[in-house]
């Protein structure tokens, strides 16, 4: 069971009457707005599940996570609310030149509403800011243009293809219905292995109607219809500041020196590069 009162209080949103395609919308926005992309947890050393009850107690305690979280809990609470909500395997296509396909490091939604379904996806790295319909062509929403088409990589599936100026390329999910427990292995590996891009950097992102707010380490970007505004922070006050006041996360639970050694990790990382950089030109 899931506390549906306090989630949908976190998301600033009344219980529905109804689950339509206009409630729909108001939920997805809500949590893309106020629950952000995150993988605080894995850079402080502390292993999460993705049970949609466990991803649940994390966003009404103020934090958000990533795919298997975000998609798991806000599946688990538009099921509550009655929609008819199917969860696939997808696969995230970093790169046009990385292979196309669900390979499993994605999980994906889709919600059946008077006969026409649609992608709800909340754990896209702060892609989408409302659903889907799953009808071939294009989208624009906000300062961003998305695209969807039948999947080439995954038969009977869809693909969703990112604005080129997102965090990634294309989506391409499977038709098949699957449990969330058959993410269990692929987050285990995405959590603690050092080859994988959520280990190496510390992350949060966050959406909106105008655009989208990305922190990677200590470089803090704003992407919207103006353009890519980029900042470097340079000390833990306003790192800690931005993480609390731009992405909305409550940190309250962990203590000083844990903050104090997650900054000189992330700063330490974050000097290192520049200096790659540098050496390289």
């Amino acid at each position: 069971m899931i506390d549906i009162d306090r989630y949908l209080a976190v998301l600033g949103v009344g219980r529905p009457a109804a689950p339509t395609v206009e409630v729909l919308g108001a939920l997805h926005r809500a949590q893309v707005e106020r629950v952000a992309y995150e993988n605080l947890d894995i850079h402080l050393g502390r292993p999460t599940g993705i049970g949609a009850a466990e991803s649940v107690a994390r966003i009404v305690r103020g934090r958000g996570g990533y795919c298997f979280h975000l998609n798991g809990a806000f599946g688990a609470l538009l099921t509550a609310l009655g929609y008819d909500v199917t969860q696939h395997r997808a696969g995230v296509q970093s790169t046009p030149e990385a292979p196309a396909g669900p390979a499993g490091d994605h999980l994906a939604l889709t919600v059946r509403i008077d006969g026409e379904r649609w992608l709800v996806d909340t754990g896209l790295a702060g892609a989408m800011h409302e659903p889907l319909p799953l009808r071939e062509g294009t989208y624009t929403q906000g300062p961003f243009t998305y695209a969807m088409a039948p999947s080439v990589a995954a038969p009977g599936g869809w693909r969703f293809t990112h604005d080129p100026r997102g965090a990634f390329t294309a989506m391409d999910f499977a038709p098949d219905p699957v449990e969330l427990s058959s993410f269990a292995a692929e987050h285990v590996r995405l959590s603690t292995s050092p080859e994988s891009g959520f280990v190496r950097v510390l992350t949060a992102q966050l959406r909106d109607a105008e655009g989208v707010d990305v922190l990677r380490g200590c470089v803090l970007r704003r992407i919207d219809a103006e353009g890519t505004h980029e900042r470097t922070i340079d000390s833990a006050d306003d790192w800690y500041d931005v993480l609390a006041r731009v992405f909305r996360l409550d940190l309250t639970d962990v203590d000083a020196p844990a903050r104090a050694e997650l900054w000189h990790r992330v700063h330490t990382v974050h000097r290192e590069r520049e200096r790659e950089a540098a050496a390289q030109r």
